[in-house]
């Protein structure tokens, strides 16, 4: 986590991500996941460049369960960007930073 980044979870995922005024984008991830690590520089390098346009979230789905398995999260890193309360887009893998700068620009 950095300044750039929140932490959120089943108890305060609704108040920090569905009732968000911007978009928000949250990764389902787990420390012993390899490719979540690889990808976690790049979510931070995009907090900072759209800050106050979006904000990037990170959900540890091993001490979180019930949000993950709502949302039907199978795979990880699996990215879900939420707008207006509403899933908006998702990917599931670690993705090349261009693609999820076309994500974020739609929901701009």
């Amino acid at each position: 986590m950095s300044e750039n980044t929140i932490a959120v979870t089943d108890a305060n995922f609704d108040s920090s991500v569905l009732k968000s005024s911007t978009p928000v984008l949250v990764d389902f991830w787990a420390p012993w996941c390899g490719p979540c690590v690889a990808i976690a520089p790049v979510l931070e390098s995009l907090a900072e460049e759209y800050k106050g346009q979006i904000t990037v979230a990170k959900m540890n789905v091993d001490e979180n369960a019930n949000i993950p398995a709502n949302f039907g999260v199978r795979s990880i890193p699996y990215l879900a960007l939420f707008k207006d309360g509403k899933l908006f887009d998702s990917i599931v893998g670690a993705v090349p930073k261009t693609k999820l700068v076309d994500m974020l620009k739609k929901a701009l």
